[in-house]
């Protein structure tokens, strides 16, 4: 197998009823997997200390306190083969987050809780160390491989997908496929099993939720957490996940109860590369 759709493909036609591992696999897109051992080019950083312009104040949140630096990706580095993310041709994209380990967890969807930089390219950068509030992660250099990512749980599209004999995703894996295996989990259960015991750190594709939608949740957000909202699956559908770091052991990195975070970014704000309007979210077990 050499495309990057194989593997989990394949699994999909083998545990899933024909027509819905069909569908499934046409909503497949590629997501750039972030591994911190692999061969090729350094595409950017787990930790260590960020390189800013030399006049930008460190990122906080007001009456909180300084963010975290989390991660940070060379643009150009990415690799592109397959990747229809919009994402800009040069410069580097930066993380940052409020880390308190629970204490403020619940709060990171708050627009100033976390934030993402983007510094174009020829930008007069400054290593910089984190003030003395917040903390620094052992740094971990970050390469790249396209990987194949699906919609999972509750995503939008498994209800607005129909499969051959008309029904949506949704529908069709309701009433259960074997012992113990039913409802829309069982996506997320296949992505897990080609991914387990792996990080799930990625830039573009679909995200890999530890818990719902975080589509959803971040619509009832900017709906004023109104989950019975009837727009909120139109909220959901505009936003698209810009990238995903999971807890990591060996980058000290443990969010919640190993959870992982979200940046997601509405998908007209992505194409214009308006990254200051990008959100956060925090999912744990």
């Amino acid at each position: 197998m050499t495309s990057w759709n194989d593997r989990l493909s394949a699994l999909a036609r083998d545990r899933l009823p024909a027509e819905v591992a069909a569908t499934w696999i046409e909503l497949f897109q590629p997501g750039i997997r972030l591994v911190s051992a692999g061969g090729g080019s350094r595409v950017g950083q787990l930790g260590g200390n960020p390189s800013l312009p030399a006049a930008m104040d460190w990122p906080t949140w007001p009456g909180q306190g300084s963010l975290n630096f989390v991660a940070a990706v060379d643009c150009a580095l990415l690799p592109r083969t397959f990747v229809t993310t919009p994402l800009p041709d040069a410069g580097s994209l930066l993380f940052f987050y409020f880390d308190r380990r629970y204490e403020y967890s619940a709060m990171a969807e708050d627009v100033e809780g976390s934030r993402v930089i983007f510094v174009p390219a020829g930008t007069a950068v400054t290593e910089r160390t984190a003030p003395a509030d917040a903390s620094s992660y052992p740094r971990r250099d970050l390469f790249a491989e396209v990987v194949a990512t699906a919609p999972e749980r509750e995503h939008v599209l498994l209800d607005r997908s129909a499969t051959a004999s008309g029904v949506s995703l949704a529908e069709a894996v309701k009433t259960g496929l074997g012992p113990g295996r039913s409802g829309t989990d069982v996506f997320g259960e296949l992505v897990w099993e080609v991914n387990q015991g792996v990080p799930l750190h990625q830039v573009g594709g679909f995200a890999a939720p530890v818990q719902d939608s975080v589509e959803k949740e971040i619509a009832a957000v900017v709906l004023d957490d109104a989950w019975s909202d009837p727009q909120l699956d139109e909220e959901a559908a505009r936003w698209v996940l810009l990238a995903q770091i999971d807890s990591d052991d060996d980058a000290d990195m443990i969010w919640g109860d190993v959870g992982t975070l979200y940046w997601l970014i509405r998908a007209d704000d992505l194409k214009a590369h308006k990254f200051d309007a990008s959100r956060c979210v925090m999912q744990c077990g």
